[in-house]
Order: C-alpha cells, then structure tokens, then sequence
C-alpha cells in the first residue's frame, strides 16, 4: 500500500475502535486491552503483538485521533521502563511465547518492569557484576544484589543480567533472565536519596528460582541482549519528542521572564546559550526519532542521554542563581516512594539536587563519551587488560 493508503486504512481502524469501544463509557483497561488487540498499541510492532507492522513514524496517525477523543492513554511515565526497555528486549530476543505472554499486560499498564543491573561493585563497568545464576535442572538460582532499581518497590518483573560462568571473561560469562519480582528470595528495600526521597531501591536475591523459560535470549550471550536494552533505555531518556521550550528550559526561562531584578548581561549570555543547546537537543532528538523509524536504535541515542544530563544539571544550577536565596528552599523533603519523577512539577531545589543523578543513570556521561568516541567518531578503544581474563580471575 502507499503511504496515503496506510494512513486512510489507520484511521479506518482508529473510528472502528472508537464506535466499539466508546472511551466515555469503557472500562479504561477494556480499552487499552481492545487498542492492543486491534494493533494500534505500536504500530511497528508485529501482528498480533500490539502492532500492524508499519514504520514507526505512522503511530501519530493513531495517537492524534484518539487523544482528541479523550481516549485513556497507558500512563507512559509510570511504565516507563516496560515500554522503553523490556519491551524493545523481549521483542528482539524473547521466544514467541514470552512475547505473547509479557508484551500485552506490559503495554496496557496491568504489570510494571523494574531493571536489575547495576551492583554495587558494578555500576559504570556492568560486565563486572557478580550476582551468580547457577543452572539447576529446569530452572535457575540467582544469588546477588542489585541497587539504583527504579519502581522496584512497584514492579511485577524485571530485567535481570546474571554471571552464569565465572570461568569465562567478564562480558562472555553473562546470561540474561526475566525474574518475578513477587518470587521467595526477592527483598526490596528503599534507597533514601539526597532528595529526600526513596525513588530508587536495592534489590537482595537470594536463593531466587528463575525457570529456564524465562531466560532471554542463549546462555552467555547476556551482553549482547543487555546492549539492546541499554541502547534502548538511553533513546528513553534523552530522545524524547518535546516542543520547544519544554521541559527544563522551559522552567528557567520563566523564572526569568517572570523576575526581572535578577536580569544581569551575564546570566542573559548564559541562558541563551542553554536555549540554543536546548533547541539544538531537541532538534537531534527529532532526527534520531526518524532513524529509529527505520530501524533499531545505535549509539547515538548515548549522545542524546549524554547531552540531556549535561542541560539539566546546568540549567537547574542557572535557575537557583537566578532565584538567589529562594532558590535554597526545599519545601518538600519527606520520605516517599514516588513512581515518577517529576521535575517541572517541583520547587528549584528539588530539581537542582536531583539533577545531579542524571548523570549517572542510564549509563554515566564518561562511559557513554567512550561509546561515542568509538563508536560514533570513530577514535581508537582505550587499552582494556582484563577483557581476555576470566571474572574469577579479576581483583575485586
């Protein structure tokens, strides 16, 4: 079909859903299951998987109509880790089972992800972590820690990347699973952050039995399915669609519309400078949107996460300047276990502090350098002496 014919076809779609399933008066996870079912979850998601298998670039063509509609949607913040991480993996690697099985409860909301990768003695070098999966019959046994794990307090399941053979190289000897997060063995525990704030969590595994169904992609080849993962997670955070001046630029240049005694040449000179970045981001953001249209996500997606942490933590530290002793007031510091962050929605304290994580998350800003050094300008690998050395072998 052409382009003009898809669209007209979606559409035809979209009304069919809506006479079906008025959204005034259907249960809202009627809806969402009966979008799923019709393909108009993610369009570029196969048959039967929440998709009709057409490019990316024709979800808008779904959206729109149905936003107009006052349709529910499936609450993308809150899930977001499901839809921007779990999913891309399961659809790449996962058997046709576990895709039926995961992606539809995932999409409509009814399950939370959570992601278990980073360790304490392995945060910006994952392939050195050392929770142990240990083959068991049928089944596995993961013993280990995990820590920085977003709604894990929420989740129903997780993406989980253990050593499953100590004997191998760190990045060789790893295989990744699906853990259910409700299984014995699974503790939970809350992360106080300098916010204030428990977002994150530290996850201890003991003794978890994860079935050999559950494992993602072959035995050993966990980090390749985790690169996918980690490519994917980085478009999340720093590719977003955004109008102009949303977002955290947008809060600043408010701050100085709406007080002008704090308007010196300096600080002027500064924040333009971050608009133009800012607008710069955001235009990239659109571009690498339209590549993932054609295909799965690379390394830019780590120049984009990279640049995004780099603005907000240079415009939080402008805004607090701006706002000069109101600015160090930080009216909210309770101890709460939030599902989603919300930046633009808080005072200037919370989100200069909070700010500083994003540096961190998602890959922190010196490994994601290297990754565009090598991979994207092309520059030669900085010398590694323990690739070819076997993690039982490595100082910890």
């Amino acid at each position: 079909m052409t382009d003009d014919e898809v669209v007209a076809d979606l559409r035809r779609r979209v009304d069919d859903l809506l006479i079906r399933h008025d959204p005034a008066t259907t249960d809202r996870l009627d809806f969402m299951r009966a979008r799923f079912d019709a393909g108009l979850a993610w369009v570029h998601y196969p048959e039967g998987l929440g998709g009709l298998g057409l490019p990316r670039a024709m979800q808008s063509v779904v959206d729109e109509p149905l936003a107009k509609a006052s349709a529910p949607d499936n609450d993308p913040r809150r899930i977001g880790i499901g839809l921007g991480m779990a999913a891309p993996t399961i659809l790449m690697f996962g058997t046709e089972e576990q895709k039926k099985r995961f992606l539809r409860p995932l999409w409509t909301g009814e399950e939370v992800w959570c992601q278990l990768f980073s360790e304490p003695g392995a945060g910006s070098d994952l392939a050195a972590l050392s929770t142990r999966a240990v083959r068991d019959g049928d089944s596995w046994v993961v013993n280990g820690q995990k820590v920085w794990t977003s709604v894990a307090h929420k989740a129903r399941w997780a993406i989980l990347v253990a050593r499953s053979d100590p004997e191998q190289p760190k990045h060789a000897g790893l295989t990744y699973f699906v853990c259910d997060m409700t299984d014995p063995g699974v503790e939970v525990r809350p992360l106080r952050q300098i916010t204030g704030e428990a977002e994150f969590n530290e996850v201890f595994l003991t003794d978890v039995r994860i079935p050999d169904e559950n494992r993602l992609g072959n035995v050993g080849d966990g980090w390749r399915v985790a690169m996918g993962t980690l490519m994917n997670e980085r478009v999340a955070i720093g590719g977003g669609a955004a109008p102009r001046e949303s977002g955290m630029i947008g809060v600043v240049a408010d701050t100085w519309r709406k007080h002008p005694e704090v308007r010196t040449p300096a600080a002027h000179d500064r924040l333009l400078s971050l608009w133009v970045e800012a607008e710069v981001a955001r235009l990239t953001g659109t571009r690498l949107r339209q590549k993932l249209a054609s295909g799965e996500p690379g390394p830019e997606g780590s120049a984009m996460k990279l640049m995004f942490a780099r603005l907000a933590q240079q415009l939080s530290s402008l805004e607090l300047e701006l706002l000069g002793e109101d600015g160090l007031r930080y009216s909210d510091w309770t101890m709460v276990r939030p599902e989603i962050v919300e930046f633009t929605g808080r005072d200037a304290g919370y989100r200069y502090l909070r700010a500083k994580g994003n540096s961190i998350e998602g890959g922190t800003s010196e490994v994601l350098r290297n990754i565009i050094a090598e991979r994207v300008l092309g520059l030669p690998p900085e010398h590694r002496d323990d690739k070819d050395v076997p993690w039982k072998d490595l100082p910890r």
